[in-house]
């Protein structure tokens, strides 16, 4: 197979953007908040552009504990923005957010690099850094799933113990539905950028099994250790709604 990848020059590159300017286009005819999405988009393209030249550096390096700095503010970043759609405010939730994170991610992290991958040394930043915002990527869109809704079931009513069970199930909607869609309906990115650079897809695909199944215990660790850990605050939250 072809083991070179092709370069996209930057004048094709943004043929890209002529989609994301219908969407905005829509957005902005049906009076919805194009500003939010235009925001969405400027930062998506500067944080990726910033963070090819950083990962560069990064790969380049080789120095463990700047490997470990970059975990850190990945987890804190995460943690951070898992709470956005919660009405309690952020500090109150925010280290239950970092431990539900760090404990789902972290553990599986580690478990895929020293006793999966083997990694020599273990902090390799080419498989370290990309693999753990898979994980905590996966687990803050978990947790933020369950935050929202467990809030809203409360509100409703409900007991805590019904709605956990229906936040938990929510939380695991958008992992459960990739589980039955990969290979049928979609090849992941990591399968496809894997192919793509000429590895061979019998080899890819194990890759993207071990993918799989960590983004599944991500979601789920992730989100039931917040689900946990969250009680107390969530329920004396809504019993002062009620007073």
């Amino acid at each position: 197979m072809n083991d070179s990848i092709q370069i996209i020059p930057f004048t094709n590159l943004a043929l890209a953007f002529i989609p994301v300017a219908v969407v905005i286009a829509i957005i902005w005819k049906w009076q919805l908040d194009y500003k939010d999405a235009v925001y969405a988009i400027c930062r998506m393209l500067a944080q990726l552009l910033l963070i090819g030249y950083v990962l560069t550096y990064i790969f380049a390096s080789d120095s463990a504990l700047l490997v470990s700095s970059v975990l850190t503010i990945m987890i804190a970043a995460s943690s951070w923005i898992a709470l956005r759609t919660l009405s309690v405010p952020r500090q109150a939730l925010y280290l239950i957010s970092f431990i539900s994170i760090t404990f789902g991610g972290g553990i599986i992290l580690l478990l895929i690099t020293q006793f999966i991958l083997e990694l020599q040394p273990w902090y390799m930043p080419n498989y370290v850094i990309p693999l753990a915002g898979m994980l905590f990527a996966n687990a803050m869109n978990s947790v933020s799933l369950a935050g929202e809704r467990i809030e809203a079931e409360l509100n409703r009513g409900l007991s805590y113990e019904q709605a956990r069970i229906i936040a938990f199930k929510a939380s695991l909607i958008p992992i459960t539905n990739s589980l039955f869609a990969v290979g049928l309906v979609s090849l992941p990115g990591m399968m496809t950028g894997q192919i793509l650079s000429g590895v061979s897809p019998l080899i890819a695909v194990r890759y993207q099994i071990m993918v799989m199944c960590m983004l599944f215990g991500s979601s789920g660790v992730s989100s039931a250790l917040f689900l946990t850990l969250i009680k107390n605050k969530l329920q004396s939250q809504s019993q002062l709604k009620q007073t």
